[in-house]
């Protein structure tokens, strides 16, 4: 399955830095009891999953991937202290291996973005759900994104990583979607939320995290696929990378966007 962000190690950085970053804002409220047994669909590199086990250390964890790599790089986690209650395998979304009603929840985060059928994975998931068992999904806006100072050139690098995936038949703006999403899916929706963050001068840590270890990397994780496909000519891509990094370095700069969290049960 093609990703439009690939496989580097600075990839694997950014989705480190960038689940540490959106702690507060993301997983907030999302705690599992002792024994849950919790499907993570689409662990990656474990970024997620680290902060899963922190704030529910006695719940057990079976997180799955499809890719080889990205749990290469997850199982170097076990040796955390606080993952002896993880499992991690290669599994593909859309055919499980898992027996019907398996799990008591399920976490989904960053993922449904990059499916080309959303739908039939959260009916997957929802196979191996227990009956009132819940799922809890996360997704991300790129339509939602706006900065100051704003250039056309910041604007087309951006853009230019929104029609790379877009053009993987993915959803960048999929966040909105989220309770039709589930709903079509058979989910019975309890809740959907923006969680948005807006960072100025007066909060520079988390606007430099946000601009250059979080947003820069993104657009830059997509950049071989950007400039060979002539999504943005070369001059404009790099002037825009400049700018959107400059966003950070003046006193002036803003940053905005939004995630979407929503919860629900399986009916």
């Amino acid at each position: 399955m093609a990703y439009v962000h690939g496989y580097s190690e600075r990839e694997t950085q950014r989705l480190y830095e960038q689940a540490e970053i959106l702690e507060g804002i993301l997983h907030a409220g999302t705690e599992y009891p002792v024994g849950a047994k919790v499907l993570e669909a689409g662990c990656g590199v474990g970024g997620q999953t680290r902060l899963l086990v922190k704030h529910s250390p006695d719940a057990e964890f079976t997180c799955i991937d499809i890719s080889e790599k990205s749990l290469a790089t997850a199982k170097k986690l076990k040796g955390t202290a606080g993952f002896e209650n993880v499992t991690f395998q290669q599994a593909n979304i859309h055919s499980l291996d898992f027996a019907d009603e398996t799990f008591d929840h399920i976490f989904i985060c960053f993922v449904l973005e990059h499916l080309n059928d959303p739908i039939a994975a959260l009916k997957e998931l929802q196979r191996v759900l227990k009956p009132a068992g819940t799922i809890t999904c996360i997704e991300g806006d790129h339509g939602s994104c706006f900065w100051h100072p704003e250039t056309p050139e910041s604007v087309a690098a951006w853009n230019g990583l929104i029609t790379a995936q877009r053009a993987q038949d993915n959803d960048p703006n999929i966040g909105r979607r989220l309770t039709p999403l589930l709903t079509d899916a058979g989910f019975d929706v309890q809740s959907c939320k923006p969680a948005w963050l807006y960072a100025d001068r007066l909060n520079p840590d988390l606007r430099e995290g946000m601009v250059n270890h979080i947003i820069v990397p993104m657009v830059q994780s997509a950049e071989k696929q950007i400039l060979e496909e002539n999504l943005v000519p070369k001059d404009i891509y790099k002037k825009g990378i400049v700018d959107l990094s400059r966003v950070d370095r003046i006193a002036e700069g803003t940053f905005f966007y939004t995630w979407f969290k929503a919860v629900a049960k399986k009916c």
